[in-house]
């Protein structure tokens, strides 16, 4: 693209006041365009997905431990009785524990992935801020050197 194609899509952008084609800024009012910049990091959706994956953590690494433990305890009064149940009891206690440990592990990497990915965007957004100020000092210069 020539400099002076650029330079005339730049000007019918601006004729029009077209919101389809806005050049290194963002609106100084939010309520237009709805947000601070065209990346938006704190979706509420997401951040309730990640609380609840962190919350189920929390609560089922708790309460599935009580049940594991009393599992444990039920087992082994039942083996020491000589029931065969007890050994069954066990076996389910010991499957209840592998299954448990992949869930927490599962819930843990849903939190993580969100938090990693919410820290990503911010740094994201933060470069592109930078890359479109440089974009944005480069063509003022050039604005300059045209006389506008």
């Amino acid at each position: 693209m020539a400099w002076d194609e650029w330079e005339q899509l730049k000007a019918q952008a601006a004729e029009r006041h077209s919101t389809r084609m806005q050049l290194n800024h963002i609106p100084a009012d939010p309520s237009v365009g709805g947000s601070q910049g065209d990346l938006v990091v704190g979706h509420k959706d997401l951040e309730a997905v990640g609380k609840a994956a962190h919350d189920l953590f929390d609560h089922f690494m708790t309460y599935s431990g009580h049940a594991r433990v009393t599992s444990e305890a039920a087992a082994g009064g039942l083996k020491g009785e000589g029931f065969a149940l007890g050994g069954a009891l066990e076996h389910v206690t010991q499957r209840w524990s592998e299954q448990t440990k992949t869930l927490l592990d599962a819930c843990a990497q849903i939190s993580n992935h969100l938090r990693y990915t919410k820290n990503q965007h911010a740094a994201d957004e933060t470069y592109i801020a930078g890359a479109v100020s440089r974009i944005a000092t480069l063509d003022k210069g050039f604005d300059d050197r045209k006389g506008h």
